[in-house]
C-alpha cells in the first residue's frame, strides 16, 4: 500500500530526459528579435487591459508573454550550478524588465485615460499571499517543464504568477510620477521572479539534475545562505503588509457592524459615512439626513465603541444636513438689505449648485459596465454645514441596488468618480 502511494506521488514518473529539458530551458531565455517584439506587444496589451480595467485582456497578455523563460532559466542555472546559464538568464531578464518598463511608461504617458483603476491598485501592495502564489505557481511550472508531456499547467502558471501586470503598473507609476505605485509594483514583480526561481531551484534539486561543474561544500552553503536572505527580504515586508490588510478589514467589519446596529437598524438615513484608518486616533464620520443627536448621545455612542472592540477611535457625527434650498433662502432672508461675507458665500454656493450639473446618464452607462449590480444613480452637489458660518459642497452619488455594495466596491467607485469628474472628494450613499 505504501509503495503504491509512493509510486503515485513520484515526480520521476513521466519525467523528460534532463539534457532535453535543459536544452528547452536554454532556448527560451533569450530576448532577441521576435521575443522582444512579442514582449513589447504583450506589455501594450496588458497596459490597455489595466487602463480599461479589463481582466480578460490582462489574462490574454499574460498568456502571450515570454517573461517566464529567463526566470526559469535562472532557477535551472542555480540548481545545476551552471553559472553561465544563470548569468545569461539574469541578463536577459534585466533586458526584458527594462524594455517592459519603457513600453508601459510610454503607453501610459501617451494614453489620455490616466484614471487609477482597481486592477492597477491591486498591483501596488504585495502581501504574503503573493509570495505563496509565486512559489506554488513556480513549483507547478518547474514540474510541468520537466515532463515529457507539458500539458495545460504552463499557461495557468503564466496567469497565476502574474508577471506582466506589476511591470505595467510600475510603468504607470513612472508615467504619472507616482513613486509609491512604482516601488510597490516593482516589489511585487521582484517577489514573483525570486520565488518562481527558488521553486524551480528546489524542483531541480529534488529531481537530482546533474551539476555542470563541481561545487565544494563551502560554496554550496554560501549559495543557500544567499537564497535564505532573499527569502527573508521578500517575506518579511509581505507578511507585514498582509497583517495590516487583515487588521484593516477586521476593523472595517467591526465599524460596519456598529453602524448597522446603532443607526441603520433604527431607520436613521445616513447621508455620509467615512472611515479614516490612517489618522491617530482613527475616525468614523457619519452624517444623517434628518436625525440629530445631543452631545450626551454622541458621548454615549463613543463609549459604546469599546463594546465592539473598536479601539483608539473617535466617532464624529455631522449635524444639520437639512434641505439645501430652504437653508440658503433662510440665510439670505435674514437681512436683505446687507450682503456681508457670509451671505455672499451662501449666494456663491447656491450659484455653484445651480450651474454645475452632472451627466448622470453617461456616468451610469460607464459605471454599469464595472458594477452591473447598480440599478440607478443620481449625482448632485450637496452642502454640508460644519457650523453657523462654514459650508462645504460635496458631490454625492445616491444609488439603487438590491444589495448594498461592499466597502471595497464603494471605495473603488469613489476613486473612479474623483478621477472621472476631477473632484477632490466624493460621497456614495445607497437609497433605502
Amino acid at each position: 500500500m505504501f509503495e503504491k502511494i509512493i509510486y503515485f506521488i513520484n515526480l520521476h514518473n513521466g519525467e523528460e530526459e534532463s539534457k532535453k529539458v535543459i536544452e528547452d530551458v536554454t532556448s527560451n531565455i533569450s530576448f532577441r528579435g521576435s521575443n522582444i517584439w512579442i514582449l513589447a506587444c504583450a506589455i501594450v496589451v496588458a497596459s490597455v487591459g489595466l487602463n480599461v480595467n479589463s481582466t480578460a485582456v490582462i489574462i490574454g497578455a499574460m498568456l502571450i508573454s515570454p517573461l517566464m523563460g529567463p526566470i526559469v532559466g535562472a532557477g535551472f542555472g542555480l540548481g545545476i550550478f551552471d553559472f553561465n546559464l544563470l548569468k545569461r538568464s539574469l541578463k536577459n531578464l534585466f533586458i526584458a524588465t527594462i524594455v517592459s518598463l519603457i513600453v508601459s511608461s510610454l503607453y501610459f504617458f501617451i494614453s489620455p485615460f490616466k484614471e487609477t483603476q482597481s486592477e492597477l491598485l491591486s498591483r501596488t501592495s504585495p502581501t504574503i499571499y503573493d509570495v505563496l502564489i509565486a512559489f506554488f505557481g513556480g513549483l507547478v511550472g518547474a514540474i510541468a517543464i520537466t515532463r515529457k508531456e507539458k500539458g495545460n499547467p504552463i499557461p495557468g502558471v503564466a496567469i497565476a504568477t502574474a508577471l506582466m501586470p506589476p511591470l505595467c503598473t510600475a510603468g504607470y507609476g513612472i508615467a504619472i510620477g507616482n513613486i509609491k505605485f512604482f516601488v510597490g509594483a516593482m516589489f511585487l514583480y521582484t517577489i514573483n521572479c525570486v520565488f518562481i526561481c527558488i521553486a524551480t531551484f528546489l524542483i531541480v534539486k529534488y529531481l537530482k539534475y546533474p551539476a555542470i561543474q563541481y561545487i565544494n561544500k563551502e560554496k554550496e552553503k554560501k549559495i543557500k545562505n544567499i537564497i535564505y536572505v532573499l527569502v527573508l527580504i521578500m517575506i518579511l515586508p509581505s507578511t507585514y503588509f498582509a497583517y495590516q490588510l487583515i487588521q484593516e478589514k477586521k476593523y472595517i467589519e467591526k465599524v460596519n457592524l456598529f453602524i448597522n446596529e446603532k443607526f441603520n437598524s433604527k431607520g436613521y438615513y445616513i447621508l455620509k459615512s467615512n472611515i479614516n484608518t490612517k489618522s491617530n486616533p482613527k475616525k468614523i464620520e457619519v452624517a444623517f439626513l434628518s436625525k440629530k443627536f445631543t452631545q450626551n448621545e454622541i458621548k454615549n455612542l463613543n463609549n459604546q465603541l469599546k463594546n465592539y472592540k473598536i479601539e483608539n477611535t473617535k466617532l464624529i457625527i455631522r449635524q444639520d444636513t437639512t434641505n439645501i434650498k430652504k437653508s440658503i433662502l433662510e440665510e439670505i432672508n435674514k437681512d436683505k438689505s446687507q450682503m456681508d461675507e457670509k451671505d455672499l458665500r451662501i449666494a456663491q454656493l447656491e450659484k455653484t449648485l445651480q450651474e454645475e450639473t452632472y451627466n448622470n446618464e453617461v456616468i451610469f452607462d460607464e459605471l454599469k459596465i464595472l458594477f452591473p449590480e447598480i440599478e440607478s444613480i443620481s449625482i448632485a452637489n450637496h452642502i454640508f454645514y460644519k457650523n453657523n458660518e462654514e459650508r462645504e459642497i460635496i458631490p454625492t452619488m445616491i444609488y439603487e441596488s438590491k444589495n448594498d455594495l461592499s466597502i471595497d466596491s464603494k471605495e473603488k467607485i469613489k476613486k473612479w468618480l474623483i478621477k472621472r469628474l476631477n473632484k477632490t472628494n466624493f460621497e456614495i450613499v445607497r437609497k433605502k
